[in-house]
């Protein structure tokens, strides 16, 4: 049996609706997955511990403090500002300060909060509420107990229940459903820990463009995706292609495997098996899993139609195959009556 971290404070948070191509809609990530993945995983007499708290300092081990004060403090300022009474209740940003707005002239921070939103989240997806930054804070908790776990020889293999996902983010921004990025920081603990290579192989269905570019120009970190190509129109849309490999330090340290939609299980697990591959001839000691399960046939955000027994399978070449020191951390997975019998079969596997 597999130690489960979690928190039940990861349920806090509650994006409501997104907006997605200018249309409301109603938020797909919901608290009720967290409760799917627990009963699935209690039924399956995993031993469940309570995520311990950390420092925000260890947060910044691998993100800008700005993003993390502004994720800390955004709400406050949203209620501040006067939104609510908008009929905005949800911190959204509506204006994005990019390069090419900017042209050579060097930007200052905003000093209003609907304009900052937009210097720290890239999308207007990712909405910021009520509750919002102490799920956030528990998810990374989660992930971070995880990877303690392992470096302090508790456990062999362990998952956390993370809680909203996180590969997404960026160093200075978030994204995608994203806040904070849990794999990334449970890999750095690794590290950190005394694990000269640690390699993150990302299972979700979409590209952890985020967890990619922490480490990019890293040589002592593996990033490996496979994922749906987002020359298919698939977000992240602009990376996550297979030419993309690292740069200084880092090259040849990131290996991409996209997915054609409407691919099945068999694409799916070789590019799995070659991502298995690569983080042994690395050398890797310590292996963290971003498993997002949203690569499912049932899943509305599924464009590669993978079965249950096809995350089984999964489960058994990462952590059964290459039996390494290993952290599972939740990431994707939207279809709640199927949701935790896949998380419980990848574990199983």
């Amino acid at each position: 049996m597999i130690p489960v971290v979690w928190s039940v404070a990861t349920k806090l948070h509650r994006p409501e609706r997104e907006v997605w191509i200018g249309m409301p809609l109603d938020g797909s990530e919901l608290p009720e997955r967290v409760t799917a993945i627990e009963q699935a995983l209690r039924a399956a007499n995993h031993p469940f511990l309570k995520a311990e708290q950390h420092l925000e300092e260890a947060l910044e081990t691998v993100h800008a403090p700005e993003l993390v004060r502004h994720l800390a403090t955004a709400y406050d300022a949203w209620l501040g500002g006067g939104f609510v009474e908008h009929g905005q209740d949800r911190v959204v940003p509506y204006f994005f300060p990019t390069a090419a707005m900017l042209g050579p002239i060097p930007a200052t921070r905003a000093s209003s909060v609907h304009a900052r939103a937009g210097e720290f989240c890239y999308d207007t997806m990712t909405t910021v509420g009520p509750g919002s930054w102490e799920a956030i804070r528990a998810a990374a908790d989660c992930a971070l107990t995880a990877a303690e776990l392992v470096l302090d020889g508790r456990a062999t293999q362990t998952y956390a229940l993370c809680r909203p996902p996180g590969h997404h983010v960026t160093k200075g921004a978030h994204g995608g459903s994203c806040y904070l990025n849990n794999a990334a920081l449970a890999a750095q603990r690794l590290v950190s820990g005394g694990h000269e290579r640690v390699a993150v192989i990302d299972v979700d269905a979409h590209h952890g463009n985020g967890t990619a570019a922490i480490f990019y120009e890293r040589p002592d970190v593996f990033y490996g995706s496979v994922h749906v190509d987002p020359g298919a129109g698939w977000f992240p849309h602009v990376v996550g292609h297979a030419t993309e490999t690292g740069a200084g330090a880092g090259t040849g340290t990131t290996l991409n495997v996209p997915l054609a939609p409407g691919s099945g299980d068999m694409p799916f697990l070789q590019g799995v098996q070659a991502l298995a591959e690569a983080a042994h001839e690395r050398g890797s000691t310590a292996l963290v899993v971003s498993l997002g399960v949203d690569a499912a046939s049932d899943d509305p955000e599924s464009p590669l139609e993978v079965t249950l027994d096809g995350y089984r399978e999964a489960g058994t070449l990462l952590l059964g195959q290459l039996a390494l020191p290993s952290v599972v951390v939740q990431e994707g997975g939207y279809h709640l009556p199927t949701l935790g019998a896949l998380v419980s079969a990848f574990v199983a596997g």
